[in-house]
């Protein structure tokens, strides 16, 4: 397990979950889609001036700009988070109750798991599958608010349509992973921003004053850019299904952070809810996953150090410290030990067996 990779995940949770009650004395004066479009901007804004004032200690070692064919798996990603999934958030928060739609948005974290186990075919056993369960059962209770009355089906579909626009937005991001993610966050800051800002003018909504679209911007910043940097660089080493798992835990921390700074009550629903979310974040961490796999041949460049997987040589213009970044290839390989579906193991567990790694040793299979 990747602990540093971890602790990534839940600090990222712990920003975004901070930015929900920090944002909460925005919500009665500013429309809800200019809010999310301001919060896209300050992060957005924030991460670009960040990239060009402090490089050296944002690119230490120097992170990879995006190449062309990863910008398609980016543009989806801002496409189904940044776009798709505000328009049908406020579309369905329109037609829906208050705690029906606190409950549905709790399914962001179950549709990126989903996806990247049956649709981008990450690997996860019963324990993973467990732990994810008792996170999304953690969120459900924390938000539970009484019994939901639905109504219409309309709008309740629309906000589960936003959730699994935003788990497609965490799937195309982990293609991406391996990019700087100070970059990442800086597109979809300025592209999400614009645009949600946009949509609440042309539904009605009002420009906030000065002092709110500061709050905004500052919020935006750490509870949207940093949070999402941290995130990204998280999902290139958990896979996305973890990482989403761990990212589940952003309402406990945003409603402990209410109970310590706005004085709001300790619940039984948060105590239930932290139990939950700690044998969900418990069964993920002591997660051994170990078995003989292959690796096919690639070739990429990111920050990486010399270890079991990366035993290529050197040119005359490569960095010689560690860790350090440049373009490189890795060869076909087969061996065991425990790992996770970060980029470097992202075989896929149906259509491996014993057959492939016969094939690999240059040996033929019975009945051949």
């Amino acid at each position: 397990m990747n602990r540093t990779a971890v602790l990534y995940a839940l600090l990222s949770a712990a920003l975004f979950g901070i930015s929900t009650p920090a944002a909460k004395i925005l919500v009665g004066s500013v429309h809800p889609a200019m809010l999310a479009g301001l919060l896209y901007c300050g992060a957005g804004v924030g991460i670009a001036v960040l990239r060009r004032v402090l490089p050296s200690m944002t690119s230490d070692p120097p992170e990879v700009a995006l190449t062309r064919s990863e910008r398609p798996w980016l543009a989806g990603a801002i496409v189904a988070g940044g776009v798709v999934g505000p328009l049908l958030l406020m579309f369905g928060l329109a037609r829906t109750d208050a705690a029906g739609a606190s409950l549905l948005l709790t399914l962001e974290g179950a549709a990126t798991a989903l996806m990247a186990w049956f649709i981008f075919h990450e690997n996860f056993d019963r324990r993973i599958a467990v732990g994810m369960a008792c996170l999304v059962a953690g969120a459900v209770v924390l938000s539970w608010s009484g019994r939901p009355t639905m109504g219409a089906l309309v709008g309740p579909l629309a906000i589960v349509g936003a959730c699994v626009a935003w788990g497609l937005d965490n799937n195309l991001t982990r293609k991406v992973s391996l990019a700087d993610p100070l970059q990442i966050v800086e597109l979809k800051g300025l592209i999400a921003g614009p645009f949600n800002i946009v949509l609440a003018l042309s539904i009605g909504a009002a420009v906030p004053g000065i002092s709110a679209v500061v709050v905004a911007g500052v919020v935006g910043f750490f509870g949207y850019g940093v949070s999402l940097a941290l995130f990204v660089i998280a999902l290139r080493h958990l896979g996305t299904a973890r990482t989403g798992a761990y990212f589940s835990t952003a309402p406990f921390f945003g409603s402990a952070v209410a109970v310590i700074a706005l004085g709001e009550p300790v619940t039984i629903q948060l105590i239930l809810a932290g139990a939950l979310m700690a044998a969900g974040v418990w069964l993920h961490l002591t997660e051994r996953h170990e078995h003989q796999h292959l690796h096919e041949p690639m070739a990429h460049a990111h920050p990486h150090t010399h270890d079991e997987h990366h035993r290529h040589t050197h040119g005359s213009s490569d960095p010689p410290d560690e860790p350090h970044t440049h373009f490189h290839e890795h060869g076909q390989m087969v061996h065991a030990h425990p790992h996770l579906p970060d980029m470097h193991h992202v075989h896929r567990h149906a259509t491996w067996h014993w057959r492939s790694l016969l094939q690999f040793r240059g040996t033929r299979a019975p009945g051949n």
